[in-house]
């Protein structure tokens, strides 16, 4: 059961993704990958240092990701020349940890831009973390300090809450409790494991 997991910044998205992986799914994130790929000593850190110069790595040999993007981010064949290295490595690695799952588990994607993407149906099931907008405003401000208007820059740069919502196998509501939210997590992941995928359910 290929699973994608999104919802929108500060939806709580990485803690349902830890409750998921607690209960027993293989939960593969790319985001992480994509740094693993290119760590200290791999052949993806050679490769970026051949292609872009020495000066992009840390005194401590690691890659210096604000140089990085600097060098990247107003550079579109850079960027491509970056993603060219990258991204194969990071499915290579997505193949073989899809490969090593045992025997009829739950494999959880966690993809935060899926709905932007449009890979929504590559995946057996989608699961949306789901909360109203200004939840998403409050605990920005609360828990990182961002103004009301990087906050709401942020959202906007997004899918809408609509735009991901069409795309749900399964909503988990993270607007409560902790607890409501790990008691609906265990429902989900229950249905996910005895493979119902119908839309609402």
């Amino acid at each position: 059961m290929r699973v994608g997991l999104t919802g929108g910044v500060a939806s709580g998205k990485s803690t349902v993704s830890a409750m998921l992986s607690e209960l027993g799914a293989v939960v593969i994130d790319a985001d992480k990958l994509a740094r693993e790929v290119v760590a200290r000593g791999t052949a993806g850190l050679a490769s970026v240092v051949e292609a872009f110069g020495p000066a992009l790595l840390t005194p401590e040999g690691d890659l210096d990701r604000p140089a990085m993007g600097a060098v990247v981010f107003n550079d579109e064949q850079k960027r491509r020349t970056l993603e060219g290295i990258i991204h194969p490595l990071v499915f290579e690695r997505i193949v073989a940890l899809e490969e090593a799952a045992p025997e009829g588990a739950v494999v959880v994607h966690d993809i935060p831009l899926l709905a932007e993407s449009g890979r929504a149906d590559t995946f057996d099931a989608v699961v949306v973390v789901d909360v109203p907008t200004e939840v998403q405003v409050e605990r920005m401000l609360r828990d990182r300090g961002w103004t009301r208007q990087d906050a709401e820059s942020r959202i906007a740069a997004q899918a809408t809450r609509e735009d991901r919502l069409a795309i749900a196998t399964h909503v988990i509501d993270n607007s409560g409790t902790l607890e409501q939210l790990r008691t609906r997590v265990a429902e989900v992941h229950a249905a996910l494991t005895s493979g119902l995928t119908a839309p609402g359910s």
